[in-house]
């Protein structure tokens, strides 16, 4: 039974670092998952044994969820089916449960990170290579702190940008909805995926961006702000990924446009690159 969800979990790209043996009991385990750093334990699985085997896993990192079900030929008794919507809806409530706490890990330390860096210069690598400015963010080090904030104004995560561009998240922390926020927003705003981006657009513009992070960040962000900013006009700046099959970043643009009652912009010129 534990074989074939260990399977759906490397199906999934979320193998464990090393082979381990899943536990029946119904309740949350976490996990490294290959590819993660030492010490991490960003994965997790709940599995339940009977009446029918199942269980969800995923992945405090990356945000991704799968619910897994072994195959069964034997119709189930009333009873039974009882039993597993029981166990689904357990299983959903440890699983929302534990995230909410790794989210609750992710702000506090994402809070002592930010109060320990100092504002940023534009004399970053990263800033510099890009040919843009330090609005609102911070520098560690060598690293630059990009905040991810709710509509209210919570630091949730960070978003870290090596001097040579290298981007990596907070573990743990909450993205959906979240946004870097950029000028004060009068009678439009922007909502744009990376900071570089971001920080060209409002450079360029004056106008206030929200940097989503991705282009599936792009309608939660223009959602959450929309119920903060029911007046303002939103644009929806799209990443033109003319490379890429079905091209996501205008294609989530547009769905975003459309969620809010916004617009879309799609850059059709050379020499832009995207952060």
């Amino acid at each position: 039974m534990s074989n074939t969800m260990l399977d759906a979990m490397r199906a999934a790209g979320l193998a464990p670092h090393k082979e381990i043996e899943l536990i029946p009991d119904g309740r949350i385990h976490r996990y490294r998952v290959r590819g993660d750093k030492p010490g991490s334990t960003n994965g997790f699985y709940v599995l339940h044994e009977s009446p029918v085997p199942c269980g969800s896993f995923g992945s405090w990192k990356t945000g991704a969820t799968h619910t897994w079900r072994e195959a069964s030929h034997k119709p189930q008794t009333p009873a039974e089916h009882a039993e597993l919507q029981r166990q689904l809806a357990a299983m959903r409530a440890a699983r929302d449960a534990e995230r909410d706490k790794v989210q609750a890990e992710a702000r506090a330390r994402a809070a002592k990170l930010w109060e320990r860096a100092r504002p940023a210069t534009n004399a970053h690598p990263y800033l510099q290579r890009k040919s843009v400015g330090a609005y609102g963010v911070r520098q560690l080090r060598e690293l630059l702190l990009i905040p991810a904030r709710d509509a209210q104004g919570v630091l949730h995560t960070l978003q870290f940008i090596g001097p040579d561009g290298a981007k990596r998240f907070l573990s743990g922390g909450k993205i959906a909805g979240c946004y870097c926020p950029i000028g004060r927003p009068l009678k439009s705003l922007l909502i744009c995926e990376g900071y570089a981006t971001g920080a060209t657009l409002y450079a360029a513009t004056g106008r206030a961006v929200a940097v989503a992070f991705n282009a599936g960040g792009l309608q939660p962000v223009a959602c959450a702000l929309r119920a903060k900013f029911p007046e303002l006009s939103l644009i929806i700046v799209a990443d033109n990924d003319l490379m890429t099959p079905g091209n996501p970043g205008v294609t989530r643009a547009t769905q975003a446009a459309r969620a809010v009652g916004g617009l879309v912009a799609v850059p059709r010129f050379d020499g832009v690159t995207h952060g």
